[in-house]
């Protein structure tokens, strides 16, 4: 441990623990993100009909109202980043891929999937832990 030139020994310490006695970080909890995902994506979506004029609006809509519920989760000290992919249901597949490089101790992601007959929803919400 470093010394202050008055012979003080400095502490360090990371107060952003669950409890005293552990030292594991508060976690970002993927299922209450999924639990809230889902509902948002109900809220917004529940009989809606695909319409690519009204598309980039409600993308960023849901992801931003997705962001907001996250972060009154109180995931201190985490960096939220939430990725929606919004199209018209075709019949057709569709893959989304994410590459992060990031903590597996700390950082963690949710994600839920919506479809009606006229669209599908991607909506993922990642959780970053700051240092």
């Amino acid at each position: 441990m470093p010394f202050h030139k008055s012979g003080i020994e400095w502490v360090y310490q990371n107060h952003n623990f669950c409890c005293e006695t552990c030292f594991i970080p508060t976690r970002f909890k993927a299922p209450r993100v999924k639990d809230s995902i889902r509902h948002v994506l109900k809220e917004e979506l529940s009989g809606k009909v695909y319409d690519p004029e009204e598309v980039p609006g409600l993308t960023k809509r849901i992801a931003e109202t997705i962001k907001d519920e996250v972060k009154e989760m109180d995931f201190d000290r985490y960096k939220v980043v939430v990725q929606v992919v919004l199209g018209e249901q075709r019949g057709e597949g569709v893959k989304m891929v994410a590459r992060c490089f990031w903590d597996a101790d700390t950082d963690n992601f949710a994600q839920e999937v919506y479809m009606n007959e006229s669209l599908f929803c991607v909506a993922a919400a990642f959780g970053i832990y700051y240092y």
